[in-house]
C-alpha cells in the first residue's frame, strides 16, 4: 500500500522560501515509470500543478513558477521536496505531492498526499 505524505511550516513569512517534504512509504520513488508531483489549491480556487520529478531524477515546471521553484529528492529516505522562493500571500494555498505513470497518455494522478495547508503572512 503506497502513501505519500506531506510536513513543513504551515506558516511562512513572505519573500521567503517554503519547503516541504513528501515522504512516500510502501513503495519506491525510483520505480520505473513514475512521476512525482507537486500541486496546489489556493482557497477558492482550482488546482495548480507546479511541477514534477520523474522516476530518473529529471523535473519539469510550471512555465510561470519555473524561476522560483525547485523539486528534488532523496532516494535514501524515499522522500521529495518542494522548495519555493520569494514567496507572497498568493502562494498560500494547500500543497499536496501526487503520482503519476509517465507512461499513461494523460497524466492522470491516482495517488494523493493528503495535503498540508501552507499561509504566507506576516
Amino acid at each position: 500500500q503506497v502513501q505519500l505524505r506531506e510536513s513543513g511550516p504551515g506558516l511562512v513569512l513572505p519573500s521567503q522560501t517554503l519547503s516541504l517534504t513528501c515522504t512516500v512509504s510502501g513503495g519506491s520513488i525510483t520505480a520505473s515509470s513514475h512521476y512525482w508531483a507537486w500541486i496546489r489549491q489556493p482557497p477558492g480556487k482550482g488546482l495548480e500543478w507546479i511541477g514534477h520529478i520523474t522516476y530518473t531524477g529529471n523535473t519539469a515546471y510550471k512555465s510561470s513558477l519555473k524561476s522560483r521553484a525547485a523539486i528534488s529528492r532523496d532516494t535514501s529516505n524515499n522522500q521529495l521536496f518542494l522548495e519555493l522562493n520569494s514567496v507572497t500571500p498568493e502562494d498560500s494555498a494547500v500543497y499536496f505531492c501526487a503520482r503519476t505513470d509517465g507512461t499513461w497518455s494523460q497524466y492522470i494522478y491516482d495517488l494523493w498526499g493528503q495535503g498540508t495547508q501552507v499561509t504566507v503572512s506576516s
